[in-house]
């Protein structure tokens, strides 16, 4: 499984605005639905709840300034993506303490665990590469986030 599967160029925000743990969830809500036909009207509000709920379980923050905020939504018929990228990183209550900057928000079918967890999987993989993360925090906009990632998605 590859990430440029299910994370499409136009869907990396490189320049996330919000302050808080809710509202950078609603920006990456907003950056995931917005423009793509497969999602139903509501949606933005449906994936922003869920990524919410999911948050109250259990942080997504998973160290090294990198979170994963995820979830199910009917209606979808594959994964979708989006990546967004905080310059001054936000309090996500990863396990390390350290701020989050690369947000990686993961929506999937309501019936596909399997597919789920292997995608996130994936990603973790992929941005335990301290490389990796920063050539995607160095670089200056979303088409270029987007090569380093899928180049670095096809080389591993």
């Amino acid at each position: 499984m590859k990430l440029v599967e299910f994370l499409a160029p136009n869907r990396v925000l490189p320049r996330l605005a919000a302050t808080t743990k809710p509202d950078v969830l609603l920006e990456l809500a907003r950056g995931l639905v917005e423009g793509d036909p497969d999602f139903p009207v509501g949606s933005v509000e449906r994936i922003y709840e869920t990524l919410l709920e999911r948050e109250r379980l259990s942080s997504t923050g998973i160290a090294d300034g990198v979170a994963i905020p995820h979830g199910k939504h009917s209606g979808l018929h594959g994964l979708k993506a989006v990546l967004g990228i905080h310059a001054d990183g936000l309090d996500f209550a990863a396990i390390d303490g350290l701020p989050s900057r690369i947000f990686f928000v993961l929506v999937a079918p309501e019936n596909s665990a399997g597919l789920h967890l292997k995608a996130l999987a994936r990603i973790s993989r992929l941005f335990k590469e301290a490389t990796l993360r920063d050539r995607v925090l160095a670089a200056p906009d979303a088409a270029t986030i987007y090569k380093v990632i899928a180049d670095e998605d096809a080389r591993v």
